[in-house]
This record gives structure tokens, C-alpha cells and sequence, in this order.
């Protein structure tokens, strides 16, 4: 069963909130993985529109075919206010509860959000990366941060996402002729990394395969409780 040391407590208000995102975001490791990826997790949360009920959902891949090894999720309630650039103190408590319930721990971790591509270059892929002290990738649907050029129309084709001179990312191009994902460091990994393990989680849709199926078990999670 995986594991965590407490990084911090979550009862924060969102000005403490931003002043330890200025803190972690120091200890947040850029550089190539250091040992061969076999498995990758995909994350994904939802909620009910006007409630703080959350919907939070794991699901294990095994590369290089994508098998399913494993899926976790959970329905349980947010504490933490809705503040653009703080989503990850309002959703990562419940992928944390998630993953303790996993028996398979992933090399890699991606989650449907931001790493570095945030404003304090701390979002939720790397505040997931520093608690379960393992690689993360945030490849997201969205832009929150960073001007790019179009990338080429054909698979593969990548253009750097860049704010105030520095290169926070990738919008990356998973499919011919489709909008591009937004991909961006968490921790333990580059940017060149995460591009090519992006592309080969493919399962023929824009949405890479971890967390296209984690997207599926949420849906699954909200219908069997609504």
C-alpha cells in the first residue's frame, strides 16, 4: 500500500496558502527520471456544481500496451474555498486518500491539472510530486498560464509555453488535426520527458490514457452516487 510523509496541514486560509506555495515551489526537482517508467497513474477529480462534494479517481496503467493494473476513487467533501491558483489545496487531500488506497505504487503519477505552467510555478501536479515524493506530470485541457506558438497539425508537434521568458511547458499536439494538451513539469521529471511519455500513453484519443481513464472511473463514481 503506498505511503506519505506529512508535508503540511491543510487548514489553511488561501493568503497561508499562497506563502507556502512560495516555500515548496524551492523543492520542487527538475531533471530527467532516474530509473525506467513501468507504470503511470492518471488523476482526476470533479465536483458537484454549487457543492463541495468531490469526486477523486485513480487509475494504474502498465506501459508500454496500457493494460489497467489498477482503479481506485472515492466521493468525499472539500474543506478548501474554490481561489484560482490555489485548486490543489482544495483537491489534492482527497487524491491523497486515493492513493493510500492503491496496492500498486505507479512510477509516475499525471494529473489532469498544471505543474510549473502556474503563476507561482507551483501547481497541482508539483504539490502532489513534493507529498508522495514521486514523479508528476500535469497535462491539462487548459491554458492557465503561458503564450505559445500553434504547434504543427500532426502528432508529436510541440511548441514551449513560455511566461515572463521562461519556458513553463509544452502545448503538446496528441492527435493530428486536434487542440493541443498542456503539459508541464510536477516533480522528478523535464519537460522533454513528460512530452514523450505523453505520447506514449496514447489510446488514439487527444486526452492521454491515464487520465482520460481516470476521467471515465469519475463519471462511473458520480453516477453510482447522484
Amino acid at each position: 500500500m503506498p505511503n506519505f510523509n506529512q508535508l503540511h496541514l491543510w487548514n489553511l486560509s488561501p493568503r497561508e496558502a499562497v506563502a507556502l506555495q512560495k516555500e515548496l515551489r524551492n523543492r520542487v526537482l527538475v531533471g530527467a527520471p532516474t530509473r525506467p517508467i513501468e507504470t503511470v497513474a492518471g488523476a482526476d477529480i470533479s465536483f458537484d456544481k454549487g457543492s463541495e462534494r468531490i469526486y477523486a479517481a485513480i487509475v494504474v496503467l502498465r506501459l508500454p500496451f496500457l493494460e489497467v493494473v489498477e482503479e481506485q476513487g472515492i466521493v468525499t467533501t472539500t474543506q478548501f474555498p474554490y481561489v484560482p491558483g490555489l485548486l490543489s489545496f482544495r483537491e489534492l487531500p482527497a487524491l491523497l486518500e486515493v492513493w493510500r488506497k492503491l496496492e500498486t505504487v505507479p512510477d509516475c503519477l499525471v494529473l489532469d491539472g498544471q505543474g510549473l505552467a502556474h503563476p507561482r510555478r507551483f501547481g497541482l501536479a508539483c504539490h502532489a510530486g513534493l507529498w508522495l515524493d514521486t514523479m508528476t506530470i500535469g497535462c491539462a485541457k487548459s491554458v492557465f498560464i503561458g503564450h505559445f506558438d500553434e504547434p504543427e497539425t500532426t502528432r508529436g508537434a510541440w511548441s514551449p509555453m513560455i511566461d515572463k521568458g521562461e519556458t513553463v511547458g509544452a502545448a503538446l499536439r496528441t492527435k493530428d488535426k486536434t487542440n493541443p494538451v498542456y503539459v508541464s513539469v510536477g516533480h522528478k521529471m523535464d519537460l522533454e520527458s513528460a512530452i514523450d511519455l505523453m505520447l506514449g500513453c496514447d489510446g488514439g484519443y487527444r486526452i492521454p490514457e491515464p487520465t482520460r481513464r481516470a476521467h471515465l472511473l469519475v463519471n462511473k463514481l458520480r453516477l453510482n452516487h447522484g
